[in-house]
């Protein structure tokens, strides 16, 4: 015990530090934001990659999913590497600097008002971040629980209250910069975790072919009565399993907390560099958890099945599977998972903030807002989301109400669904209108929200899950914003030629980046 709590006095004490140290590059909101747009290709990748896994796939998907669908369930950390990882820096990285810093704008939304000329559609897209980010926000918190429960005798509520205080403190202090060096830490912790707990778990049983060979052995009628069915290359329902890999790997395209870690690349290298070490960042960390969770049948003599499900949760499964590790092990999975939740939770609040305090208040609340004001709101919002997501959080474990778990669950499908194809078609297409947002923005929210709703039994059975519903609104999105701007007015040629000026722009490189036109 006495190990546990000094590596956690350690850890919370570097974060801290850290974020009184950043003070000096949070005096304005280009600084507190965007690190002043000068965040180095190592520090970018590590913010990526930290804000797109937390505690909610370490414990959550990678339990449930490695439940349901055994070792296949690694295609989903295989996706998010090269879909949410690879394939986001390569078509997005480089447009979303360039364009973003071109119209001045350090939001999401603020970015869709300049892009389309339309001050309601950068209030439109505030709104629908703020509330869904909230829940979200709230979700980083699931899991905790369990683990904490099986490595020290500490209440759940004291354990939140104190991971939130700790993150809010080192994201006031120091901003995005603060964050991005926290973020470079705890993905260290990530990897060296992620790694040491699985080779230990496998140990566990025997080894990786003797782990494999015992998951060949376990059948379960409720599911398939095909042999082997758990380590087979697809498993048992290869469709819900494209769902899943569909929302947790292109989603990222559309989620205003991953966008913006391109908002503050500093220079091209830094989009070379950040492609390469967030997708192998995304192999090892991602596909580490569903890998893991694969394995997690192999541990069911230790868990009751209660309603259909191991010990009445999926959230009891890896848990389970680390119960009977090392403490040293066990404290680093408990710092592992705290690094997860608190660097996804210091980049959504960070978000939040920034948003409600650019685009929703500045100009419209209040009319006259100087830099120092702005950025003073905008640590006071922290305190205020991460006060929200705390108090939810308990409330949601503490007695029976599902309706915010539920709401955490179409957050994701409903943010990346009504930004994912505005976004993308507005850096590359010029011929993209403002009513394909609109379009793109209500469709998606609504039907997510259908989803939680008594108008779920109208909808087809494939699209009843949350996760299948969310894959679906990101890929009508790509097919609705195209369609409908064919068919709208097209939008004003000065506002478009103006966005795109910004990719004609001459620049001198290096002769061994670029080759150049020999001389007549």
């Amino acid at each position: 015990m006495i190990l546990k709590v000094l590596l956690l006095v350690v850890f919370f004490g570097v974060m801290v530090a850290i974020g009184i140290y950043c003070r000096r590059h949070a005096t304005d909101v280009n600084g507190f934001v965007l690190g002043g747009r000068a965040v180095g290709p190592w520090l970018t990748a590590f913010a990526y990659g930290t804000s797109y896994f937390s505690a909610v796939v370490f414990v959550g998907y990678a339990g449930q999913f490695g439940w349901k669908y055994g070792i296949a369930a690694t295609w989903a950390g295989i996706g998010n590497a090269l879909i949410g990882s690879l394939l986001a820096w390569a078509v997005l990285g480089r447009r979303t600097r360039i364009m973003t810093q071109h119209l001045d704008s350090a939001t999401m939304p603020e970015f869709f008002g300049r892009r389309f000329g339309s001050p309601a559609l950068k209030i439109a897209a505030s709104m629908v971040t703020f509330i869904f980010l909230i829940p979200y926000t709230a979700s980083l918190y699931n899991g905790l629980s369990r683990l904490f429960a099986m490595a020290f005798d500490i209440d759940y509520s004291i354990c939140v209250i104190v991971m939130a205080v700790l993150t809010g403190v080192y994201v006031i202090a120091g901003g995005y910069m603060a964050t991005a060096i926290n973020d470079f830490i705890q993905g260290i912790i990530m990897i060296f975790g992620i790694c040491a707990v699985i080779a230990a778990v496998l140990s566990s049983r025997g080894g990786f072919l003797a782990a494999l060979e015992g998951l060949s052995q376990v059948t379960d009628e409720t599911v398939s009565s095909a042999p082997g069915i758990f380590n087979s290359f697809f498993g048992p329902d290869p469709i819900n399993l494209l769902g899943v890999v569909i929302l947790t790997s292109l989603g990222t395209w559309g989620l205003p907390q991953m966008v913006q870690q391109f908002y503050a690349i500093k220079s091209e290298k830094s989009v070379s560099t950040g492609l390469v070490v967030s997708t192998a960042f995304a192999f090892i960390v991602a596909g580490g958890c569903y890998f893991l969770g694969g394995f997690g049948r192999l541990f069911s003599d230790k868990m009751e099945m209660v309603n259909g499900l191991p010990n009445g949760s999926y959230d009891s499964v890896i848990p389970t599977m680390l119960s009977g590790l090392p403490d040293l092990l066990i404290a680093l999975v408990v710092i592992l998972v705290l690094s997860a939740s608190m660097s996804t939770l210091s980049s959504l609040v960070l978000t939040s903030s920034s948003t409600l305090t650019l685009d929703l208040l500045k100009g419209h609340v209040v009319k006259n807002m100087t830099e120092k004001r702005q950025v003073f709101i905008m640590r006071c919002l922290i305190v205020v989301f991460i006060a929200i997501s705390v108090v939810m959080a308990i409330i949601q474990y503490k007695s029976s109400v599902t309706f915010i778990a539920q709401l955490m669950g179409v957050s994701w499908g409903a943010l990346a669904g009504a930004f994912l194809a505005p976004f993308l078609y507005g850096l590359y297409w010029k011929r993209t209108t403002k009513a394909a947002c609109w379009v793109s923005f209500i469709f998606s929210t609504v039907f997510m929200l259908a989803v939680i709703s008594p108008l779920k039994v109208f909808l087809p059975a494939l699209l009843q899950s949350p996760i299948n519903a969310g894959a679906f609104c990101m890929l009508m999105g790509l097919v609705l914003v195209p369609v409908v701007s064919l068919f709208t007015p097209a939008p004003d040629h000065k506002l478009v030629d103006n966005a795109f000026s910004c990719y004609d722009q001459k620049v001198t490189v290096r002769q061994s980046e670029a080759l150049g036109d020999p001389e007549d």
